[in-house]
């Protein structure tokens, strides 16, 4: 089974809006999988802004894109499968580049306790 490209591309995308100074937006489709702010979806999609004085904890790994993010003053977790990624772009100029819908199933949320501990990193606890 191939990997997809498509969270590499998205990492590297993020990436080079750093390095230009832009802010780095997604747009989504919005399914029973996305946890966002439902009412910030029109048509079935979300815009976000995942730059880094949007989001904290930002997260892209092959399957979820996971953040934290204030909407009207109120801290929300941002769960989005990469599969949904419609488009990734820098707010200043436009570019960017868009994707593909994926209909193949993602894995399952992680949990939250998974997401507090950064998802799939490794945690070293001291043994007496």
């Amino acid at each position: 089974m191939s990997v997809s490209t498509k969270p590499y591309m998205l990492r590297a995308l993020y990436e080079w809006c750093a390095d230009q100074e832009y802010t780095p937006y997604i747009a989504a489709w919005v399914n029973e999988k996305t946890r966002v702010p439902m009412e910030y979806v029109q048509d079935g999609k979300i815009v976000l802004n995942i730059g880094a004085a949007a989001v904290r904890d930002l997260q892209i790994d092959n399957d979820w894109i996971y953040f934290k993010a204030r909407f009207n003053g109120v801290v929300q977790e941002i769960w989005v499968p990469v599969g949904n990624v419609l488009s990734i772009f820098a707010k200043e100029t436009g570019e960017g580049m868009g994707f593909e819908l994926e209909t193949v199933p993602t894995q399952t949320q992680p949990t939250d306790t998974a997401a507090a501990t950064g998802g799939n990193k490794k945690i070293l606890k001291l043994v007496k």
